[in-house]
């Protein structure tokens, strides 16, 4: 009896090293991923929201099992939440890196239209002083063609100057769309006083 007594006890001791010497481990598992996760956090939450979602599931499952004192349970499951935490990681850099090449280009298409919509509007406005001082109208020019360039002028520096308030604030991609109908306008208008939009 004395003997199943201390079989007993023996058994016991094991059982509660075992916890004990799993508790550090657990506990430094958990921190690692807590603070890995912390880091990538900002990335994964602007690029690849649903996979935070759920690696944060799995963060919040260790973190419970670990405060029921389940050590071996946390021990077995980090791995695999350390996979999708890098997972998670990749995804969210592949996302951004394409997200600085999108808005590399976007800011060199606000450049281009920059550079060349002035020029446009200020050649529609030239013409349009030249036209009005002249005694005839040039072939293919009407009168009512060029009081309507007149009016489509006034919409398309008003349709420019969003376009510029937008590139301004650093919204580049609301200004190329402007700035792209501004100079198709632009192009409208020329073409309606008989000029090249070269």
């Amino acid at each position: 009896m004395n003997n199943l007594k201390w079989l007993a006890a023996s058994m016991t001791a094991l059982i509660v090293f075992g916890c004990a010497s799993q508790k550090e481990p657990a506990e430094q598992a958990v921190a690692n991923i807590n603070a890995a996760l912390g880091s990538a956090h900002d990335a994964a939450a602007k690029y690849a929201p649903d996979g935070l979602q759920s690696v944060e599931a799995q963060v919040a499952t260790l973190k419970d099992n670990l405060s029921k004192g389940d050590y071996k349970k946390v021990l077995a499951d980090a791995p695999a939440v350390n996979t999708a935490l890098a997972n998670l990681q990749q995804a969210a850099i592949a996302k951004q890196e394409e997200a600085d090449t999108q808005l590399a280009q976007t800011k060199q298409q606000w450049r281009s239209l920059s550079a060349d919509v002035p020029k446009m509007i200020a050649a529609i406005q030239s013409r349009l002083e030249v036209l009005s001082k002249s005694r005839r109208l040039p072939k293919g020019v009407s009168k009512a063609s060029s009081e309507s360039a007149k009016a489509s002028l006034e919409s398309l520096n008003s349709t420019w100057t969003e376009a510029t308030s937008a590139g301004a604030n650093g919204d580049y991609a609301g200004g190329v769309a402007k700035g792209q109908a501004a100079k198709d306008k632009a192009a409208e208008i020329m073409n309606e006083l008989g000029m090249t939009s070269s």
